[in-house]
């Protein structure tokens, strides 16, 4: 967000794709937590703030244009169960993203050929389009779907990383060292903060936005 700074609608409408798919991403994750008989009906699942959001997820996103929400703290036992869990996060923001992005091409139809042919990174650094409510439309859109394909990073404490570490039958010893270094001591953290950050101008993990999320918003246009 804080390369879109110069643009209120754009910047507007990151802000609203990254507390939608923080929220969306908290209910369903107590939803499929429930379902794998997990979590019971003692939790609520309507979202909590205290509990939904990740500072370091919000400091990514006010820094980078997307970031993540709190991590799963208690996976269930069994790898089948926890790749279900872990899945959820990157599933809600690839699904909402997608659905943003055929929002847009209905409301804006005469918009969609020339600006959905952009990088989703140029969206994150503020989108230029000739109406403020298609500038914001397009920003949640491409908001959400970049947090779905940052949740598929396999560092912690994104889901990616659940998903890595659920699909390895025994960890090595090395990978239980990694796995200290990167989750207790908060490496992983400081790598996504880098990653979404630096260098100015072209952050490196919008370099994976656009590879990724750039043939996705140009099937739309």
């Amino acid at each position: 967000m804080l390369f879109a700074l110069g643009q209120p609608a754009s910047f507007a409408g990151l802000v609203i794709a990254f507390l939608l798919a923080v929220t969306v991403r908290a209910v369903m994750l107590r939803l499929v937590l429930r379902w794998v008989g997990h979590l019971f009906g003692r939790v609520p699942l309507l979202p909590d703030p205290r509990r939904d959001l990740d500072p370091f997820g919000a400091v990514a996103a006010a820094l980078g244009g997307t970031g993540w929400g709190h991590g799963v703290d208690d996976p269930p036992r069994g790898r089948g169960r926890q790749a279900i869990v872990y899945a959820v996060g990157p599933l809600v923001g690839l699904v909402l993203g997608e659905l943003g992005l055929l929002a847009f091409t209905l409301v804006y139809p005469d918009y969609s050929a020339a600006l959905l042919i952009n990088e989703p990174s140029d969206v994150l650094r503020g989108a230029i389009a000739p109406t403020a409510g298609a500038q914001m439309l397009l920003s949640v859109a491409v908001g959400l779907l970049c947090f779905g394909l940052l949740a598929l990073v396999p560092l912690p404490p994104l889901d990616g990383f659940g998903l890595l570490w659920a699909s390895m039958r025994r960890p090595t010893a090395g990978g239980l060292k990694a796995r200290h270094w990167l989750a207790d001591n908060n490496l992983g953290v400081v790598a996504l903060l880098i990653l979404l950050i630096f260098p100015f101008g072209a952050p490196l993990l919008h370099w994976l936005f656009d590879l990724v999320g750039g043939p996705l918003m140009r099937m739309w246009a």
